[in-house]
């Protein structure tokens, strides 16, 4: 959308966008480093630099391109992994259940200070983080690239007039990914199995999800209920963010100290209030503004005074926002 729309406008692309990246890579590591370790902003930032290029390749080539960096390395991966296990079942065991990794995170959330948490979330970002930053060329990168094609096919767009298409493509991603998905717990639940189940399974069922929505947002009534939510996804940067802060300082020692101590049950109910109350948070927030506060901070430092001409996005002020 932004190489569009500065296409559109004559404007130079990568340099902007260059910025905007620099700044959201800024984000993703004060969070990874001082709220949640398991930050996705760095990596997107990361792959957006590559995106500056890449989102240049006609959306066919698009297409082949993401799906070859996707599948050749996923599939090699469970090829290994599959010889390792026939070699020997229970060598990978020791790789998938690192006990002393688990206490130390039960000790660090559960029973330390600040300082002592910052201390391992250090420690696992720089193990973790960083590898799945690398990993992300060639598992979250493609995606990516997928949704560019997509929207260079102006999927969205004209999603009413594919709706034929879009309901088989989601009726045959759904069947595909639950069987894929469901497959280990059929078969031998074996390591191979799993990561067939991950890599293969859950890509195929999220456009099989994505799909179910942009079917539901060509009704007016589905359209009318969840306008509300399309507010918290205006604000997504700050709701994102901000259910870091909330989730650490309720279930890390330094908060009420709920790690560990809650069931799945208690666990979906204490997320879905969460968003609830963001929901409502973004409802208020965008009476009177334009935009989250942190995307006012994302857009203010990408192009200095801000577009308005103001320190602060007012709603009343006129002129559209990307």
């Amino acid at each position: 959308m932004q190489y569009d729309k500065a296409n559109a406008n004559g404007a130079n692309y990568a340099p902007m966008m260059a910025k905007r990246l620099a700044i959201l890579l800024a984000f993703g590591l004060v969070h990874a480093l001082f709220v949640w370790s398991g930050d996705v902003l760095f990596t997107y930032a990361i792959m957006g630099f590559i995106m500056i290029a890449a989102v240049r390749i006609p959306k066919k080539w698009l297409l082949w391109i993401a799906a070859l960096v996707y599948l050749i390395p996923s599939l090699l991966l469970i090829g290994v992994i599959y010889l390792m296990t026939i070699y020997d079942p229970n060598q990978l065991m020791e790789g998938f259940s690192d006990i002393q990794q688990i206490e130390r995170a039960i000790t660090a959330y559960g029973h330390g200070t600040y300082v002592e948490v910052l201390a391992f979330r250090i420690s696992e970002w720089l193990l973790f983080g960083m590898t799945g930053t690398f990993m992300g060329v060639f598992m979250i990168l493609p995606l990516i690239m997928i949704g560019a094609a997509f929207s260079k096919m102006k999927l969205f767009e004209r999603a009413s007039e594919w709706k034929g298409r879009i309901a088989l493509v989601t009726i045959l991603s759904l069947t595909i990914g639950i069987f894929i998905k469901s497959w280990p717990y059929m078969d031998t639940h074996t390591s191979y199995n799993t990561l067939i189940q991950q890599l293969i399974g859950g890509p195929i069922l999220a456009i099989g999800y994505a799909g179910i929505i942009i079917l539901l947002c060509q009704l007016p009534i589905f359209m009318t209920i969840f306008r509300p939510v399309s507010k918290a996804g205006r604000m997504s940067l700050t709701t994102y963010l901000m259910q870091s802060v909330i989730g650490t300082l309720l279930f890390y020692n330094y908060g009420l100290g709920l790690y560990g101590k809650v069931d799945i049950e208690t666990g979906t109910m204490i997320a879905v209030g969460i968003f609830a109350i963001q929901v409502i948070f973004a409802e208020l927030w965008l009476m009177k503004f334009r935009m989250g506060p942190f995307e006012w901070l994302w857009r203010k430092g990408t192009y200095g005074r801000d577009a308005f001409g103001r320190n602060l996005p007012k709603k009343e002020e006129n002129g559209k926002v990307l």
